[in-house]
């Protein structure tokens, strides 16, 4: 004998909301992390001052895909990116 519920809505998995992604189980990023997270206790937490950390660990999660590769840009460091190209002036 089975028990049907009727009525009951089935369960449909979704990716993740932006912003989530998965543990660092391995410990790939774990350095990045402890760095970032130092520089925030000396800072008294003001997320502000760690925005090199962060965009780095940010930068070795989406290297070992731990999260989807995205333009620092769009997550706000757009400030911080690398310039390849200098202005020579002749």
């Amino acid at each position: 004998m089975s028990a049907t519920t009727f009525g009951q809505k089935s369960f449909t998995p979704r990716a993740p909301a932006k912003g989530s992604f998965p543990i660092d189980h391995e410990g790939e990023c774990k350095d990045f992390m402890k760095v970032y997270m130092s520089c925030l206790q000396q800072n008294r937490f003001d997320n502000g001052k760690c925005r090199e950390e962060a965009k780095s660990y940010l930068q070795c999660r989406m290297d070992k895909e731990l999260m989807a590769k995205e333009p620092l840009s769009k997550l706000g460091y757009s400030d911080l990116e690398d310039k390849s190209t200098t202005k020579d002036e002749s």
